[in-house]
């Protein structure tokens, strides 16, 4: 009889574990070794404060007989990778960009030092670097969510580089420490970021990227987080992803929007209520915190040559959540502006 009990559980959970929608619960490396992006992954090896480093990174051509003579560099956010371009780097390709997606120092499939001194400065001298190597002197540049903090860095010290720059919902819209955000050491980020599991991811992105909607399509990335953090490289991965939130954290680059000189395409989802330490913030405050709706026309005003486009139903991560009505609103963008304007 206990054997037949035990026989009938081992078949209840494997039917269960084959049922469709079924979560898996795979394990990835500290530099995401397992998960496989959409695209052939290249490294650049550089060195930088005193270290050997490696920053993957995907090279994809323009789609046959479509050139454009143009390059997009994508940069992505703190919890995404260059595989989350997936679905931009389709749509530019085929409207004949060649596209560079790296993955930033300290992200997915790239180093993860120990000591490292996080800037949007370093990085986006890292990524200045790649261009070089690969002989690319012009970019439009595309960041997301902390993407668009570093593409605006980039922006502002490379720009002759920096033919347009692309925003996607980016944070640093507001200056959280002005506010009334309280400061976390990298200490409680690290031991915040070891509590992370794909329940939690999973409920932060329905709730913050997708304005509470959910579809099958959106795992994958939730598992290519969480799967890091399965791993024996784990505390690898949390440090390196506190030393970043405190980069985030004290490095704004609102203030500086003015002097953007180029064309610049703000992308809002304005359902997005994205703000780094919003739950270590004052409960009175935090329903203030991360108000798109608002934050995108600020920021539009600031910037002198600004093209704001709103999707009043998406949040934080428009690309993926609506990725064909994006995608047109970014190529029509881009087909507007004016060649060589700076």
């Amino acid at each position: 009889m206990k054997n037949c009990i035990l026989l009938l559980s081992f078949t209840a959970l494997l039917l269960t574990s084959t049922l469709p929608g079924a979560t898996e619960q795979p394990v990835y490396g500290p530099r995401l070794e397992g998960f496989n992006y959409p695209y052939p992954v290249q490294h650049f090896a550089l060195n930088s404060q005193q270290q050997q480093l490696e920053m993957a990174y995907l090279d994809v051509p323009a789609a046959p007989d479509t050139t454009n003579g143009k390059t997009m560099v994508l940069m992505h956010g703190k919890n995404f990778c260059a595989a989350t371009w997936e679905g931009s780097i389709k749509a530019l390709t085929t409207a004949g960009y060649r596209v560079i997606a790296p993955d930033q120092i300290g992200f997915c499939k790239s180093s993860k030092p120990q000591q490292y001194q996080f800037s949007f400065q370093q990085l986006a001298a890292n990524t200045k670097a790649l261009l070089d190597q690969l002989k690319i002197d012009e970019v439009a540049v595309m960041g997301h969510s902390m993407g668009g903090m570093l593409a605006t860095r980039f922006a502002l010290q490379y720009p002759d580089t920096t033919a347009t720059l692309v925003m996607v919902n980016p944070i640093g819209l507001e200056d959280w420490k002005s506010v009334g955000v309280p400061y976390r050491t990298v200490d409680e980020w690290y031991q915040r970021e070891l509590k992370t599991s794909a329940d939690g991811i999973r409920n932060y992105q329905r709730n913050t990227y997708y304005a509470g909607q959910w579809r099958n399509d959106f795992e994958p990335w939730v598992q290519m987080q969480a799967g890091m953090y399965r791993g024996e490289g784990r505390e690898q991965v949390a440090w390196n992803s506190a030393l970043t939130a405190d980069m985030i954290y004290s490095q704004p680059v609102i203030y500086e929007f003015p002097q953007l000189k180029m064309p610049v395409i703000l992308l809002i989802g304005d359902k997005d209520n994205t703000a780094i330490g919003k739950d270590a913030a004052p409960k009175e405050l935090q329903p203030t915190l991360g108000n798109y709706a608002k934050l995108g026309p600020a920021a539009a005003k600031a910037i002198p040559n600004a093209n704001l486009i709103r999707f009043a139903d998406l949040g934080h991560s428009p690309h993926i959540q609506a990725p064909e009505r994006f995608h047109q609103a970014l190529l029509e963008a881009l087909a507007t502006e004016k060649p060589g304007t700076k």
